[in-house]
């Protein structure tokens, strides 16, 4: 079939990709690939309409049965009937439990860090592929949880006080993780392979010349072949997960090791999201080609970076694997890159880079599904140097869908996927994130609607926060933003997702997630915080950067996940009646300090990520707040702080020239902290003549009206302005 025979139309430069790149290799040509595109396009466009119709009726039903409530009621909480009589909540169905098949282990079996990262940047993509391995040593010693004082500061250059401090520190980590039948880590004089070949074991000679062996002497599995005590490395393995000693009496830092201990490699990032949705900046077709790529050579194993650093060119590449000789002499390899998952966008937004039949942008989301899939299949179909899934699945994360009925829409849409390409049923995984309120109160059967291909769900505080807000927009004003996270409702909403997981038989088989770290320069804040994420049940949790997910990885050695969550299988469910209880306030309580500096933090936040958003097209980046604090932001943190202004100037909290002036006060914060980037654009003192300001002002004047409280519209729209009168 030619293209003329088709009624969709698509532009000439991701046609070309399609055919030159994505398709040569698989068995699917051009013709078939494009009309079966067409065909999915045709059959399923009515029914994403409609979902969205459907959500926009809700609202409204929400927002009238607000509007007639008595305004001084004690919560303005809708009654858990009402929400039933809507379809809001739908009815439960009988217990199940998931039945999803071939999935990897790192998802399955093994508990562990999981980053996200904005597959629109290949350096970062395999910066976070790579994170499978870190160096503990480099980890502690480039961070604030070695303290400075006494001596120990980091300085230009290697400080062997600082050096010292990592090592003992390390030391006392392998003490807990793989603890020694007697005696410590700390100090021991050397490490030993010992015995023969076939029957090999680790010894262990402490800092009083007495020998130990490990506690579980099972949890020495592997070592580099060299039975030699002066340079080898040692595989041991905890709670799923690996701990590589590096032995070099003659390296730098292996000489201030009494055992020659250089480096201890930890198993980090077991699973990484790449991100084609809130954390890029993908507003056409030539963006969407650049995630497409950069997806299709992660999946080839053939993606690589070029940079300078330190005045070097520098090429990354994805790691190869690791290989090892196993105490009986057997060869044992493992994975020396992340899993990798792909995050498609959700329902909502469409793309120029093919029209259908009328002449409209189809949905982005079908087009995601097709080409993400198309992509894989070269791991599928085992074609590059590397491989991804050793089961031969494809795990796609799907966001920002809202109940049974959307999660039952992506299922339709993966399995035409899977007829176009000939794969079977069900080699596509989904991740249902559990971030928008009508998915949370339905999460049983939004993940019976995908009982079959579910490997992930997920809690987030910052976008479920936000659709909480909207959904409630007029039930009342919403509590100051910190306080938020103090309500009653965020407690049981985390703690219902887990339940739910566990009663619909997700352990053994699928991923429960918590959110994300946000503050990457805090290090010692989220090793001594961020155990409370395995404690509370879940086998992954979202890292900011790669030396996040080696820090974070000690949480899994300290906490058996799989043995907390047959512990919280007995506990009563969480309460669906505080997840329904808005997070209202009563606005006589809030004095025009707290007000003004609530709209400090909003504006400032808003204004510092969608200026690098809008101007120079970056979704995710590391944003400081008000007080200068880093914190990684993406279209989520962006959702909440919009809707957080915009429910209050609906209620009178807040004037529209306060508004107006706080947005014109920060935008000057902003441009000063944006100072030492040559590419930045300031947005004061002529802001009606910058498109980002006008695009932060307008995510809270139009807040209201906006789709679920959705950022992306207006986003897109202004990104594509400004890059439109950048091309004249």
């Amino acid at each position: 079939m030619s293209n003329s025979d088709l009624r969709i139309s698509i532009d000439p430069a991701f046609e070309s990709f399609i055919n030159e790149e994505v398709l040569p290799g698989l068995p699917i040509g051009a013709g078939a690939f494009w009309s079966g595109l067409e065909a999915i396009i045709a059959e399923l466009t009515p029914e994403n309409r409609r979902l969205l119709a459907v959500r926009d009726d809700l609202q409204q039903q929400i927002d009238r049965a607000h509007q007639a409530q008595d305004a001084s009621g004690p919560a303005n909480t809708l009654s858990r009937q009402f929400l039933q009589d809507i379809g809001y909540i739908v009815p439960a169905g009988e217990p199940f439990a998931i039945r999803t098949e071939n999935v990897d282990a790192e998802i399955a079996a093994v508990a562990g860090p999981q980053l996200v990262v904005p597959v629109s940047n290949a350096r970062f993509a395999l910066n976070a592929a790579n994170a499978r391995w870190g160096s503990l040593y480099d980890a502690l010693y480039g961070t604030d949880v070695i303290p400075a004082d006494d001596g120990k500061a980091a300085g230009s250059g290697y400080n062997p006080a600082r050096g010292e401090a990592v090592i003992r520190q390390a030391a006392e980590f392998l003490d807990t993780a793989v603890p020694l039948s007697s005696g410590s880590h700390v100090g021991c004089t050397s490490y030993e392979v010992v015995g023969e070949p076939e029957a090999a074991r680790l010894e262990v000679v402490l800092a009083d010349g007495s020998r130990s062996g490990l506690a579980s002497p099972g949890q020495f599995i592997a070592h580099s072949g060299e039975q030699n005590g002066d340079r080898q490395k040692l595989l041991l393995l905890n709670n799923g997960l690996h701990i590589e000693i590096c032995i070099d009496r003659s390296h730098p830092v292996g000489q201030q090791s009494a055992a020659g201990v250089y480096d201890i490699e930890m198993e980090s990032a077991l699973t990484t999201i790449q991100d084609c949705e809130d954390s890029v900046a993908a507003v056409d077709s030539a963006d969407k080609i650049g995630v497409y790529r950069n997806w299709l050579g992660l999946m080839q194993g053939t993606l690589e970076a070029t940079f300078s650093k330190g005045g070097k060119q520098l090429t990354r590449r994805m790691n190869p694997d690791r290989e090892y000789v196993r105490p009986d002499g057997s060869k044992l390899s493992l994975p020396g890159r992340s899993l990798l998952l792909v995050r498609n966008v959700g329902h909502l937004m469409t793309t120029d880079a093919v029209h259908d039949a009328d002449g409209k942008e189809v949905f982005e989301g079908i087009l995601d599904a097709v080409v993400t899939v198309a992509c894989a299949m070269h791991d599928v179909l085992g074609q590059g140097p590397l491989r991804n899934s050793r089961t031969g699945s494809i795990y796609i994360v799907k966001p920002k869908m809202h109940g049974p009925e959307e999660v039952a829409f992506a299922n339709t849409l993966f399995s035409r996927v899977e007829d176009l390409f000939g794969l079977q049923r069900h080699t596509i995984k989904i991740g249902v994130m559990d971030e928008e309120r009508r998915t949370t109160v339905n999460l049983a059967e939004c993940i019976r609607a995908v009982q079959d291909r579910l490997v992930f769900i997920n809690t987030g505080f910052l976008d479920r926060t936000g659709d909480e807000i909207h959904t409630s927009m007029l039930a009342g004003p919403v509590l100051p933003k910190e306080q938020i996270k103090a309500a009653p409702w965020i407690a049981a909403y985390e703690d219902w997702n887990v339940d739910i997981g566990i009663r619909c038989g997700l352990p053994g088989k699928a991923q429960i997630g918590k959110g994300m770290w946000p503050k990457p320069d805090e290090m010692k804040e989220m090793l001594n915080t961020k155990a409370a994420h395995p404690k509370a049940g879940a086998n992954c949790a979202w890292v900011p950067s790669p030396t996040a997910a080696t820090l974070h990885a000690m949480h899994y050695h300290q906490v058996n996940v799989a043995e907390r969550q047959r512990e919280l299988a007995a506990r009563p469910l969480a309460s669906l009646d505080d997840i329904l209880t808005p997070p209202l306030c009563d606005a006589d309580q809030l004095d025009a300090e707290t007000i003004q500096a609530d709209l400090d933090n909003n504006a400032q936040g808003i204004l510092g990520y969608v200026v690098r958003w809008i101007d120079q097209g970056v979704g995710c980046s590391k944003v400081p707040d008000i007080n200068d604090v880093g914190l990684m932001e993406d279209r989520a943190t962006l959702r909440i702080s919009s809707q957080h202004m915009a429910n209050w100037l609906q209620h009178g909290i807040c004037t529209l020239e306060q508004v107006k002036s706080t947005f014109r006060r920060m935008a000057k914060v902003v441009d000063e902290q944006n100072a030492g980037d040559p590419a930045y654009r300031n947005m004061a003192p002529d802001f009606d003549s910058s498109v980002a300001y006008q695009a932060a002002l307008d995510l809270v004047l139009k807040g209201t009206e906006q789709p679920s409280g959705y950022t992306e519209p207006l986003l897109h729209a202004y990104r594509r302005k400004l890059k439109a009168q950048a091309t004249g």
